[in-house]
């Protein structure tokens, strides 16, 4: 079996999941490019280059998660980094401006529908790839899943009145919230084994999902955390939540 590592970005044709991807793929991995969209993913592999490969995902339906599963295990055979990247702030249209999705996602005016469209894919998205992704991971010396969050999902920033994070809240901080319960309970289930389970905070980053919004910080900077928890050795912690400054606080 070739012995090159294989990592499974999802939602890696744009933004900080291409940016994990890229970087990945300079340390020598073999990158799998999640996409729900095939083309997309084969566009984004090729910017890439030789090192990554596109694979069909969208992890909010079953039988895509289980055929991308199958794939690996036929192709590759195993995988040794699952970075649960794709996520989704607001099922809002194409276009429409960060502050009104802001305001349309708080609590006390999302609809349950498009509350359960978030949840879909930044909880029970992770769920479901990554479980799906298990087996595979259990066959690697160093398995390595990587949930990426955010610091609005922490809830103990925002018992704190005069935290930052108070002025940011609804169904994606919510969600992330959830997420990080599920990091919790995948690092506790899987303690003792080779797999190490990690959420991160990429920070407010310039992407389509910010509206490439002034003043947020590069996709390069972003990536530098999930990657660096991608890479943790067999003295590397499992269960923690960080983003590039250090530990956050659940």
């Amino acid at each position: 079996m070739d012995s090159t590592p294989v990592a499974l970005i999802t939602g890696a044709t744009q933004g900080i999941g291409h940016q994990i991807a890229r970087e990945l793929a300079s340390q020598g991995f073999k990158v799998l490019v999640g996409a729900r969209n095939l083309d997309a993913g084969v566009a984004a592999a090729w910017a890439i280059g030789g090192a990554a490969q596109a694979i069909q995902l969208d992890v909010t339906d079953q039988a895509s998660i289980l055929a991308a599963s199958q794939q690996i295990q036929e192709t590759l055979g195993r995988l040794d980094v699952l970075v649960n990247n794709a996520g989704i702030g607001h099922p809002a249209p194409p276009g429409t401006p960060l502050e009104e999705m802001r305001e349309s996602g708080k609590m006390i005016r999302i609809s349950i529908d498009d509350m359960r469209v978030v949840f879909d894919t930044n909880v029970f998205g992770v769920v479901a790839v990554t479980r799906a992704m298990l087996p595979l991971l259990s066959k690697s010396p160093a398995g390595r899943i990587v949930n990426v969050s955010s610091s609005g999902g922490s809830l103990t920033l925002k018992d704190n009145p005069a935290s930052y994070s108070r002025s940011y809240v609804g169904v994606y901080q919510v969600s992330k919230t959830a997420l990080n319960a599920i990091t919790q309970a995948f690092a506790i289930e899987l303690e003792g084994t080779n797999i190490k389970v990690n959420a991160v905070c990429p920070g407010f980053t310039a992407t389509a999902s910010t509206r490439f919004a002034e003043g947020a910080a590069s996709v390069e900077k972003a990536a530098r955390e999930p990657v660096r928890l991608a890479l943790l050795d067999a003295d590397g912690p499992t269960g923690t939540f960080s983003n590039a400054a250090g530990p956050l606080p659940w």
